[in-house]
């Protein structure tokens, strides 16, 4: 059985998502759906791109993930289907598969409009583009019936760390539902950038100068989150809320 996955920002107070499954099951019925998250912050790009990067491994192989978050929807911005991992992500070409281009992966855009629901909305190709195109997928169409290959997908230019001689600049991309703060510091680079040295980590006002292993360690903690990022967590509180922090505020590691 196919599985298809959904993430967006839509919220669970109106019925989108519910169309949007329903639509799917109307053209191939015999697939499983899997709800990520509908509580992506609106409109935040490079909230999915993270979250996107941090769930797809624990699904096998031939996946079809649904990634919608998309500000500029009816725009020219191309719907696209995207192949990497050896998996399938479709959404908006808007950069939301940003950490997913590497190595080797194809992309399609989605211009079929046998793949498409009859009528096309200016505002919702959640309903009628992107969730026919999953469903299609998930029944086997060949992903070059969708449409042309596209060889230069959107990337957004400022998610990845950079490094300026002993420091290491990272940011706070998102937050659980905890208060605990992700930054886009993996621990991977953090460890490559360190090489076992001494290090200062700050975010706000704070200085961290060693990593927990999880959050009931101290009242406040920095730690590898289950995603492999740094991320900060108040012991039964909550950090964003404590010390004020806010998306975008800098983190930095200096050795």
């Amino acid at each position: 059985m196919k599985i298809i996955t959904l993430l967006t920002d839509f919220g669970t107070k109106d019925p989108y998502v519910g169309i949007m499954k329903g639509v799917i099951i109307s053209i191939h019925p015999h697939v499983q759906i899997v709800d990520i998250t509908h509580e992506v912050e609106s409109q935040d790009i490079r909230e999915a791109a993270f979250l996107v990067e941090s769930y797809y491994q624990y699904f096998p192989g031939g996946t079809i993930h649904l990634c919608i978050v998309d500000p500029t929807v009816g725009s020219e911005r191309h719907p696209i289907i995207v192949s990497a991992h050896n998996q399938f992500f479709i959404g908006p070409d808007n950069g939301i598969c940003t950490l997913l281009f590497h190595d080797n992966y194809m992309v399609y855009t989605i211009e079929n409009r046998d793949v498409m629901s009859e009528t096309i909305s200016a505002t919702f190709h959640g309903r009628d583009i992107f969730a026919p195109a999953a469903a299609y997928l998930a029944r086997g169409t060949p992903l070059t019936s969708f449409g042309s290959p596209v060889s230069n997908p959107v990337l957004l230019d400022t998610i990845h760390p950079k490094i300026d001689h002993n420091i290491l600049y990272g940011e706070v991309v998102r937050f659980d539902r905890f208060g605990n703060a992700l930054t886009n510091i993996s621990y991977e680079l953090f460890k490559r950038f360190t090489e076992g040295k001494p290090f200062t980590i700050r975010i706000g006002k704070m200085r961290f100068t060693s990593l927990r292993k999880s959050y009931f360690e101290d009242t406040e903690v920095c730690l590898v989150g289950s995603s492999g990022y740094l991320e900060f967590a108040t012991y039964r509180g909550n950090f964003r809320e404590e010390h004020s922090i806010w998306k975008g505020d800098s983190v930095t590691v200096t050795i």
